[in-house]
C-alpha cells in the first residue's frame, strides 16, 4: 500500500467512525487529511483531496475549529487562509471529551435537576417511580461528569498510570 492509498483509507475510516461517534462523515474525514497533512492546508487543497465544495469545507473547518482540534494557521505573505490539525493524540482526546461533555452531559444534567423538582403527591407510584429514575439518572451523569472532569485534568501519564493499575 502506498503513502497516497493509507492516507486515503484512514481518511475513509476516520469518517465511517466519526459518523458513529455524532459528527458527520465530512466533518471527520476533513480533521483527518488535515491530521495526517505535513503542511498546512487552504480551503482549496481539502476541497481538491476530498472532492468536496468550498461551503462543505468552510462549514466544517469552522465547525472543527469550535471543538478546538483545529486551528488557523497564518503564513506571511499569503492572502490564503490555512488550517492544521492538532497533533497531539492526547489533546486531541481531552478536547473532545471537553466538547462532548458540555454539549452533551451538561444538557442532560441541567434537564435532570429541572424534572427532579415536580410537585406531586409522593405516595402516587408513577410520581414515585419517576422521581427514583430521575434520581438514579442524575447519580450516573453525575459520576460521569466527575470521572470526565478528572480525566480532563488528568496528566497523560498519570491518567495511563492509573488506568493500567486497574488491571493488575
Amino acid at each position: 500500500m502506498t503513502l497516497d492509498e493509507a492516507k486515503q483509507h484512514l481518511i475513509q475510516a476516520w469518517g465511517t467512525l466519526g459518523s458513529s461517534w455524532g459528527v458527520s462523515r465530512t466533518m471527520a474525514q476533513v480533521h483527518a487529511l488535515l491530521l495526517v497533512s505535513s503542511v498546512p492546508m487552504t480551503t482549496e487543497d481539502i476541497m481538491e483531496a476530498l472532492q468536496i465544495s468550498r461551503g462543505n469545507v468552510n462549514m466544517n473547518v469552522r465547525d472543527l475549529i469550535d471543538w478546538g482540534i483545529v486551528r488557523k494557521v497564518l503564513k506571511p505573505g499569503e492572502r490564503k487562509e490555512f488550517f492544521e490539525a492538532e497533533k497531539d493524540v492526547w489533546k486531541i482526546g481531552m478536547q473532545v471529551a471537553k466538547e462532548r461533555k458540555k454539549r452533551e452531559l451538561e444538557p442532560i444534567l441541567r434537564a435532570l435537576e429541572q424534572v427532579s423538582t415536580i410537585e406531586a403527591d409522593i405516595t402516587d407510584p408513577d410520581v414515585k417511580q419517576f422521581a427514583e429514575t430521575v434520581e438514579n439518572l442524575k447519580k450516573f451523569a453525575s459520576n460521569t461528569d466527575k470521572t470526565l472532569e478528572s480525566i480532563i485534568k488528568a496528566d497523560e501519564n498519570w491518567f495511563w498510570g492509573s488506568f493500567f493499575k486497574l488491571f493488575k
